[in-house]
């Protein structure tokens, strides 16, 4: 949802709200302020988003180390990375949520750091956890954040009907949002970010905890709103997401952006098939590698948290016969010789899989039902 405002208490312009919105403040997500929508204007030549340099520590921790990002117009940036890549801080600070400690950034051509209200008049905001009003129907949600907005009254009403159309919310519309399932709630979240028509739209793990079906609805969404012209940075720890939604992927882990390129760019990186074995215990992966090693066109790649091999390999079928024979009396659970994926890529880049968690970045995803 775009983010948060304060019912009372603010020089805002004066808001015809729902009843059951005066005096409360609307989100429990209170860092999250959103200016009024600006009269003015953002450039329309350059990229839609650029990043150079981005630095943000907390203590000791550098969650951003000089990460560089562009994103064209109309087009999709797939930020990928696991929990505690550095890919919600990117977000926050290109999003005004937290100031950046050295580097610049510019979005619709506007500097973040030197004009955050006009930034956040051409923005949407959708983050890990949705920002709606539990008390409020859904919508109301969306009613009261056009007129937040600073639309007509007809205006907002019209285009919350919309919206609640476009996201197959019609039937809850008259419901508090605190009975809406998680995948609703998300749906009404990223529909309230899009009341204003934002030039660019920033998507934080939208589909984390969404069942497939949700998840593959969201996507169909995302699909839509590029085909209308938004600008999206998609934040991610999906690889499949990635490579289905994204124009171009950058790769960022502990702070860093390691690789960038379209998913066939950073899949031919890496190029050829691969063998992966999976044992029962990681002790055993060293005995597994050493078998296995004579095969391979290049080193194994060892990931203990899964207990899995990855070795890349000539020959299709053939190699794979040659293994099994090699492993006979090992304790393997699964083997296959497949083409290279986008978990392929952060495995060869990183040293490790793209769900392992790392500290200092993102909250715990939440449970989220359909």
């Amino acid at each position: 949802m775009t983010p948060a405002i304060l019912a009372h208490g603010t020089d805002s312009p004066t808001v015809r709200l729902p009843s059951s919105a005066k005096g409360r403040i609307l989100s429990e997500d209170a860092p999250r302020v959103l200016a009024m929508a600006s009269t003015t204007y953002a450039s329309s030549s350059g990229p839609a988003i650029r990043a150079e340099g981005l630095v943000k520590v907390f203590g000791e921790h550098r969650a951003l180390d000089g990460v560089d990002l562009e994103v064209p117009r109309g087009q999709v940036l797939g930020l990928l990375g696991p929990n505690g890549a550095g890919k919600t801080t990117a977000v926050r600070v290109l999003t005004t949520l937290l100031d950046a400690d050295g580097g610049t950034a510019t979005v619709a051509g506007i500097d973040v750091a030197k004009e955050p209200d006009r930034v956040r008049s051409v923005i949407g905001l959708t983050g890990q956890y949705a920002a709606v009003d539990e008390y409020l129907t859904g919508f109301e949600n969306l009613e009261m954040v056009g007129q937040l907005f600073q639309m007509p009254r007809k205006q907002a009403r019209a285009r919350a009907t919309e919206l609640l159309e476009r996201f197959d919310l019609v039937d809850a519309a008259d419901r508090p949002s605190k009975t809406y399932s998680g995948g609703m709630r998300r749906r009404l979240d990223i529909a309230a970010s899009l009341i204003a028509g934002p030039q660019v739209l920033f998507l934080d793990e939208p589909t984390t905890g969404l069942d497939p079906r949700s998840r593959l609805a969201m996507w169909e969404f995302i699909e839509d709103l590029v085909t209308d012209g938004t600008t999206i940075l998609l934040t991610t720890q999906y690889l499949d997401e990635a490579d289905r939604l994204a124009d171009t992927i950058a790769v960022i882990d502990r702070g860093r952006v390691i690789a960038r390129g379209t998913a066939d760019e950073l899949k031919a990186q890496v190029g050829g098939e691969r063998l992966v074995f999976t044992v029962a215990d990681a002790a055993d992966l060293d005995r597994l590698a050493e078998s296995l090693a004579p095969l391979g066109v290049d080193a194994p790649v060892l990931d203990r948290a899964t207990r899995r091999l990855t070795l890349p390999v000539q020959g299709g079928a053939p190699v794979l016969r040659d293994a099994l024979d090699r492993v006979v009396g090992m304790d393997v659970v699964d083997a296959g010789l497949r083409r290279p994926d986008l978990d392929d890529v952060f495995l060869t880049l990183t040293g490790h899989a793209a769900e392992d968690d790392q500290p200092g970045d993102a909250a715990d995803s939440e449970e989220v039902s359909p």
